[in-house]
């Protein structure tokens, strides 16, 4: 008698326990957490996966300045919160020519110089990283009746990605 008590409180607890887990992956399907971006484990990414071509001609402190310069300029457009403060109003345009000008006078006046094909290389791989965390949506779909194409673009004409939050 005991020992089938026992079962029956037992299947009773995983059941009970079944019913939370389930709950709480719908819960965390429907409304993810945030993506954490961790300076850290970005730069060691970014600097595994950039093109060997880049890697070659740029050392760790190239690429940690590049990423640091990236990230002023997402606080700049807004992108880069720490969760108290609100979010963009609407998407917000990621990449293009904008970033890498930006990258570009910022190593400039620091006393650096690098090479646009090096700051995009570094760039589209630290989007690449964003990406593959969550904390960039996909890419943004112009409403213009004019391409036909329907192609993602960003103001400047090239693919941009904007952040889900």
């Amino acid at each position: 008698m005991a020992l089938v008590v026992g079962f029956l409180v037992m299947g009773l607890v995983l059941a009970i326990a079944a019913a939370f887990v389930m709950r709480e992956a719908g819960r965390l399907r429907d409304d993810p957490p945030p993506a954490v971006f961790d300076i850290e484990e970005a730069f060691e990414w970014v600097v595994q996966h950039v093109p060997d071509v880049v890697a070659a001609t740029l050392n760790p402190d190239d690429v940690r300045r590049i990423l640091g310069f990236q990230l002023e300029y997402f606080r700049r457009k807004g992108v880069s919160v720490n969760g108290s403060t609100a979010h963009p109003t609407g998407p917000v345009i990621v990449g293009g020519s904008e970033t890498i000008e930006f990258i570009l006078g910022r190593a400039a006046a620091t006393g650096e110089a690098y090479l646009p094909e090096q700051v995009h290389a570094v760039v589209e791989t630290q989007l690449s990283y964003l990406r593959a965390i969550g904390a960039v949506g996909p890419p943004v779909r112009r409403d213009d009746p004019d391409d036909a194409e329907g192609q993602p673009d960003d103001a400047d004409g090239q693919p941009g990605a904007a952040p889900d939050a």
